[in-house]
């Protein structure tokens, strides 16, 4: 039987656990606030999944020290990851390592030592941007590779949702203030919480044969208020090694929720969305020639990270898979986040930096 261990037991922590006992694993929740660890038990989870399941040991982090896990997942807010993960690594690592998206604050300050100590341990790293593992993705992905779009022209992507649903989900939190997501500058705002469309483009724009970003405008929306400082709207234009142009745009403004990605072609184009009606996503590729297909996979919250679940056991099995989540696709990530950030408040186009300072 897999072992599992999650350190945070909030939201997120909470649909990962229940993904993983899906598949029988043993998950423990690790929390250091006790409060935490009782939400879980008497409402998180058995709001969401009928009631709580005895098979989850809830414990404090000092009592599993000791402990050695197939599996370590990091459901903490995005400034607490890679000193955790440092130390995950330097103790007691495990063979997969998965961080919940952002991989970091803006900065990339420690990812260095981090590549460098995952490879010292052994452990593959994976960032959690898990909407590239859903079945509508997979059916956009063999459709792409059909080829009936002709030349690709442009690539645009958007995650816009109002954060209520976030606080909604979080009853205990006042608001922005109370935790990462009102700042920016600790992973929060809409350019690391909905940094999906970023992470969502990049992936697309590679199978597409757009390249990498390496360049990019931007325009962000900074809020300073009730004690809180975050961007509520992040929009990039950004330009692809090929020379391609796209556009990506992520907000906490917009309800109902708008999760969609276009790839434009000479021929026709290709459109993948979450959530395009209630419980279900959708893909659609038109022609100039008249062809249409579309195809709605109907999906419940759970089903958002069962690919990803399925995903880690493959990669438990074969740790040297190749991985849509690989640490190095969360690193390009945040560095469009870091260009997106220095060209919105310089009001200059800058050339993204992959390189990692030591």
């Amino acid at each position: 039987m897999r072992s599992v261990k999650i350190l945070g037991a909030g939201s997120i922590g909470n649909h990962l656990a229940h993904g993983c006992r899906e598949r029988g694993w043993a998950v423990t929740m690790v929390d250091r606030d006790p409060a935490a660890l009782e939400r879980t038990r008497e409402s998180i989870y058995p709001s969401r999944y009928g009631a709580f399941d005895p098979g989850i040991r809830l414990s404090e982090p000092s009592a599993v020290a000791a402990e050695d896990f197939d599996l370590v997942i990091l459901g903490t807010p995005p400034d607490t990851h890679l000193p955790l993960a440092l130390e995950v690594l330097s103790t007691r690592p495990p063979r997969v390592l998965l961080i919940e998206k952002p991989l970091c604050p803006p900065g990339r300050r420690g990812c260095a030592e981090l590549l460098a100590r995952a490879e010292a341990a052994g452990t593959r790293v994976l960032v959690g941007y898990n909407h590239r593992l859903t079945r509508h993705t997979r059916i956009a992905e063999q459709w792409l590779a059909e080829g009936g779009l002709g030349e690709i022209t442009t690539l645009r992507a958007q995650f816009r949702e109002h954060w209520g649903g976030i606080f909604a989900a979080h009853p205990w939190l006042a608001g922005p203030a109370e935790t990462y997501l009102g700042f920016t500058e600790r992973g929060g705002g809409a350019l690391g919480e909905h940094s999906h469309a970023i992470n969502i483009f990049q992936h697309f724009a590679r199978l597409a044969g757009l390249g990498r970003i390496t360049q990019l405008s931007a325009a962000l929306d900074e809020v300073t208020a009730d004690g809180a400082a975050y961007d509520r709207i992040a929009q990039l234009s950004v330009v692809t090694e090929s020379g391609h142009l796209g556009f990506i745009a992520q907000d906490v403004v917009t309800r109902p929720a708008e999760k969609w990605l276009r790839l434009q072609g000479s021929e026709g184009f290709l459109e993948w969305q979450v959530n395009a009606t209630p419980g279900c996503d959708r893909v659609l590729e038109q022609r100039e020639d008249g062809f249409i297909r579309e195809e709605s996979v109907a999906k419940s919250r759970p089903d958002d990270f069962r690919g990803e679940i399925a995903h880690l056991e493959a990669l438990l099995e074969d740790p040297k898979l190749d991985s849509p989540l690989d640490l190095t696709v969360g690193l390009e990530t945040m560095a469009v986040i870091d260009a997106a950030l220095e060209a919105s408040r310089s009001g200059r186009s800058v050339r993204v930096d992959y390189a990692l300072a030591s």
